[in-house]
């Protein structure tokens, strides 16, 4: 049956073009209602793809919680800040024409925030690691690339998804060319559909409804309604789901990518972090011993002054001990302000303001110099053979895993560009009804959409291959960039053993230095003791006291530099063969190693 429309016209015309506004308006959308549409599907794509990589669903959060412990420690401890921009941009003054009035919102998770006191805040290493996750602006760009290749995969898909575009239009005219002219309105609506296959078919459909209306002549009216659609489908170049969707497959595995380059900056910052608090520790260490070192050469001051007055030292003598704690307090005052520095260094790192206080864990000191105490005559857990902590790296490593991933994506290309240059054949078909109306044709009668009067259309085009110049340079460039992707993989494969060679010899060196500087430290105290009683004989003098202590003082520091080293050592290791695991909120799990510190 035909579709047609009746007298009287006005009135089901009003309530067709009601019905049209209504669902156009139900299509309107606020700003804020698209972006936590997109934000849902973002975490979706982000959420599948992280339980896919690691087998496990984790939850991931790109909004940088505004209560962070940066903000606490400016507001406070009143330090001083350059703008609102300092505490986030939830602080930031609204400006005209603001699209979502409140957002960006404060965003509260202080449930996973370590609960410390503010002034002075005392770190433990562990609560380092949460608080350089929760508080770093390299870590919160880190987690924004994912998001954001999220975002570009959401849209690659939305491609092949059914796309509806809806337009009302009111056009008031007056057509002067005829005797009499006509005046008149043309109310308008149109909805159009459209869907791009994976196989590489196209099909577009519209249908529209006019209500053109005279004001003059008779104020004669007429309904028109459309419909149309066109369908193009690739048989030869172009056709085939691994050519239609490989910018979707890249955009897949961009994302990929991504998160498995965050997973490996987590750990390699959870290692900086790890290497600048225990760097801290060997520094507050050699603040210790350089303070204790000017303890004693004072000492030996007074009593050379004791002694020289008495006529039972010689002058020069007193002079060199004199000499020597003034050189002791040097070092101490710049060991103390290498600490500071390295310390200021510490909160950048961890996104902290450098003007607040903090302190680190004193019990850590004690902490190291246990591990101090245990010298490793055997090799330790992660001096493993050459050969199989370099299969471990081969297997583990993620930057290793992208390489060879971007091999396959090199060849997928090979196959796109090879599909470009044959030749080019395409089915197009189309069908329309109805007709349209106008203010010269409101005194016709209402339109029909008649199927049985449509207009049906079928055509082939064939492309010939014979100008595929542009095509066949991209198929060559596709092959070079193939070799270049499989010697990226080389050079990587060979940068992965050089680096474990390095850290087990490094571990090697390390532990072997430990045992040398644990004998240093004991010798240099047992000659500084038969040094203090000889020259209580009288059988020495003060210059050899003062060699004495500046051994020992050098073996002290060597030996917290060592076991530091040997630590660090340790975790670089773990990073370098891609065992060490690092959670969501920044905590390592070591590789067979029952140390946590």
């Amino acid at each position: 049956m035909p579709l047609t429309v009746s007298q009287p016209v006005h009135m089901k015309v009003i309530l067709a073009a009601l019905i049209l506004v209504i669902g156009l308006t139900a299509g309107c959308r606020t700003p804020e209602a698209f972006r936590r549409d997109v934000d849902t599907h973002a975490r979706q794509v982000i959420t599948q793809t992280r339980s896919q990589l690691f087998d496990t669903e984790t939850g991931f959060c790109v909004e940088k919680a505004e209560d962070t412990l940066r903000r606490r420690l400016l507001e406070q401890l009143s330090l001083p800040v350059a703008g609102p921009a300092s505490f986030g941009a939830d602080r930031l003054p609204v400006i005209a024409h603001w699209p979502e009035p409140g957002f960006p919102a404060p965003f509260s998770d202080t449930g996973n925030d370590p609960q410390i006191r503010l002034s002075p805040l005392i770190l433990t290493l562990f609560q380092a690691l949460e608080i350089g996750a929760r508080n770093s602006f390299d870590y919160q760009t880190r987690k924004e690339a994912v998001f954001q290749a999220a975002l570009a995969l959401y849209l690659e898909r939305d491609q092949f998804r059914n796309r509806f575009i809806g337009q009302v239009q009111q056009l008031f005219s007056a057509d002067l060319s005829t005797d009499p002219g006509r005046k008149g309105t043309r109310s308008s609506g149109d909805m159009t559909g459209a869907r791009q296959f994976e196989s590489g078919a196209a099909l577009t459909t519209s249908l529209a409804v006019d209500l053109a209306t005279l004001l003059f002549s008779g104020g004669g009216s007429s309904v028109g309604i459309a419909g149309d659609a066109s369908l193009s489908i690739p048989l030869l170049r172009g056709s085939g789901r691994h050519i239609v969707t490989e910018n979707l497959r890249q955009a897949e595995q961009n994302l990929v990518y991504v998160i498995l380059e965050f997973e490996r900056f987590k750990k390699t910052f959870a290692v900086a972090v790890g290497r600048q608090y225990l760097n801290l520790l060997q520094q507050m260490d050699t603040v210790d011993n350089a303070r204790e070192d000017y303890s004693r050469r004072e000492a030996l001051t007074r009593r050379s002054r004791r002694l020289g007055d008495a006529g039972r030292l010689k002058e020069i003598e007193v002079d060199q001990s004199v000499q020597t704690q003034l050189v002791a307090r040097q070092r101490w005052l710049s060991a103390e302000e290498a600490f500071k520095k390295q310390m200021d260094s510490f909160k950048i790192l961890l996104g902290l303001p450098p003007d607040a206080d903090i302190q680190l864990d004193p019990g850590a000191i004690s902490q190291m110099k246990k591990r101090q105490d245990m010298v490793l005559d055997d090799p330790g857990p992660l001096e493993l053979a050459e050969q199989t902590a370099v299969s471990l790296a081969l297997e583990r490593r993620l930057d290793l895993q992208i390489a060879q991933a971007k091999v396959v994506d090199a060849q997928r290309k090979v196959v796109v560009a090879a599909d470009a240059l044959g030749a080019e054949l395409t089915f197009l078909g189309s069908a329309s009804a109805g007709e349209r109306r106008t203010i010269t044709s409101a005194d016709l009668d209402n339109a029909a959409l008649r199927l049985d009067k449509g207009v049906f259309s079928a055509l082939f085009t064939l492309d010939l291959p014979f100008e595929r110049t542009a095509e066949a340079v991209t198929y060559r460039n596709r092959f070079i960039e193939l070799a270049q992707a499989v010697r990226d993989v080389q050079k990587l494969e060979d940068t992965v053993k050089i680096e474990i060679r390095n850290r087990l010899r490094e571990l090697f060196e390390a532990r072997k230095t430990l045992v040398i500087q644990a004998q240093a430290v004991a010798l240099a105290e047992k000659r500084v003791r038969s040094i203090s009683l000889f020259m209580e004989a009288g059988r020495a003098e003060t210059r050899d006291l003062l060699e004495a202590q500046d051994s020992l003082l050098t073996a002290q520091n060597s030996l917290t530099a060592a076991k530091v080293d040997y630590r660090i050592a340790e975790l670089e290791m773990q990073r370098d063969m891609g065992v060490l695991v690092v959670t969501d909120t920044g905590l390592w799990k070591e590789y067979l190693s029952e140390g946590s510190f």
